[in-house]
């Protein structure tokens, strides 16, 4: 028997039950969107582009033509993010929800940082066609660090910069958070060792942070302007309810002005709560990418992390407060309707028993009345049958056989026909009240 000192792994195929059709898809998107390898020192812009439907698709035929160029195999028509190597530099793409984001690598060979720019590599015709809006640009240099300590305030126009110690050490970060005259933000990142992937992982960090804390914050317009009708909208509810504790009010109309505010408020909700709800979302990622970098103090700088917690946490805060209030709101303004639709049901239910009870009095004075008109009625019965006995008397006295007094016979008749006729109207009665 032969040992190489080597475990082969031999693939055996086994009746298992088929695959679930999602099951190799849902398997490697924990590999999607991987960071790539950077050779050091790297010089990186970086571009997030807001665009429409049609935009997005419209983004692939774009890409595909500067594939094209280069001689790469373009993405997939349904590809949500692609890397390759085009000539002096590096691409890589990637389409989100509500935005697509470009990063384009050169190597640095410059000793001076944001003098030789990765986008000055790429087409200028190619740049100029690309679709949407930007909401992010930003250059990036990672050089080696230097051996004394450096002034970094003169890479940023002189701005306050912030940054820390990240990586785990391997290596310091800045930036300003400004975008300078060229349109740009800067981050300058000084090396002490980083490995390629870290490198790679660094930069799409601090680019995510900056483009997820711009989408956070396109929340913060929409909440100051609802703010005044905001306002508006619960003094209305105050002048309501208010009116509703007063006795005397007219429930109707309060319930119509109740129910155009609620829709003026389920509205609002209906628009910008999507918004509201990727502000936050969106603070969330900003939050998990800084822990991500793993800060450390440097003495004199504000970190990162501390920036944006003084300044983005308050708009954000700003912006669930908004959401909270406008739910808060609606809940209140359902109470009260609720509430009002129960004393308007009251106050009908009240008329109902009102009409209930004066047709119950309607029904029972009609009632007398039959049974007054069924009196008259029997006596008119029985005079009629006592008219028609009376002719018949006459009539038979015209023979030579019958001698009948026909005023005696009439009058013997009445009662008799009378209580005849009452017993019957008495059956029938009685009849009718069976079926019933």
């Amino acid at each position: 028997m032969l040992h190489t000192g080597y475990c082969v792994s031999v693939t055996k195929i086994f009746p298992i039950p088929a695959n679930h059709q999602q099951r190799f898809k849902l398997h490697n998107e924990v590999h999607a969107r991987a960071p790539i390898g950077l050779k050091l020192p790297v010089t990186c812009t970086f571009l997030a582009l807001t665009l429409s439907g049609v935009e997005k698709k419209q983004e692939h035929v774009h890409l595909t033509q500067l594939c094209e160029r280069y001689g790469v195999a373009p993405p997939r028509d349904d590809a949500s993010h692609f890397s390759a190597t085009l000539d002096s530099f590096k691409i890589r793409w990637e389409q989100h929800t509500e935005f697509s984001s470009y990063a384009f690598y050169i190597d640095n060979n410059s000793e001076q940082p944001f003098s030789d720019l990765a986008l000055e590599h790429v087409p200028a015709e190619w740049l100029a066609q690309l679709l949407g809006h930007v909401i992010v640009a930003a250059h990036a240099e990672i050089i080696k660090a230097p051996s004394l300590v450096v002034d970094n305030t003169g890479f940023f126009a002189g701005n306050p910069v912030v940054g820390a110690e990240v990586t785990g050490g391997a290596a310091h970060a800045f930036t300003d958070f400004k975008i300078h005259v060229d349109g740009f933000s800067r981050f300058l990142i000084y090396d002490y060792h980083l490995k390629p992937g870290q490198a790679g992982r660094l930069l799409q960090r601090l680019f995510e942070i900056e483009v997820y804390r711009v989408m956070a914050l396109l929340a913060y317009p929409i909440a100051k302007q609802l703010t005044p009708e905001l306002n508006l909208a619960d003094t209305q509810l105050l002048s309501i309810t208010s009116a509703m504790a007063r006795s005397g009010s007219n429930d109707a109309q309060l319930l119509d002005e109740l129910t155009t505010l609620a829709a003026k408020v389920e509205n609002n909700i209906s628009t910008h709560q999507y918004r509201f709800g990727a502000a936050d979302a969106y603070y969330k990622l900003v939050e998990q990418r800084i822990d991500d970098l793993r800060e450390q103090r440097i003495q004199g700088i504000q970190t990162i992390g501390e920036f944006m917690k003084r300044r983005l946490e308050p708009a954000v805060s700003t912006c669930n407060s908004t959401s909270s209030r406008f739910d808060s709101l609606s809940k209140r303004i359902s109470n009260a309707g609720q509430l009002l639709r129960t004393r308007v049901d009251i106050t009908i239910e009240r008329q109902n028993q009102a009409l209930l009870t004066s047709m119950d009095l309607r029904a029972k004075m009609q009632l007398r009345l039959q049974e007054t008109v069924e009196g008259l009625s029997i006596v008119a019965i029985t005079s009629y049958i006592v008219s028609l006995m009376g002719a018949v008397t006459q009539a038979a006295n015209t023979t030579q056989w019958v001698d009948l007094n026909p005023t005696l016979i009439t009058g013997l008749s009445i009662p008799i026909v009378l209580l005849i006729v009452a017993l019957g109207v008495r059956r029938i009665h009685k009849k009718i009240h069976i079926d019933e």
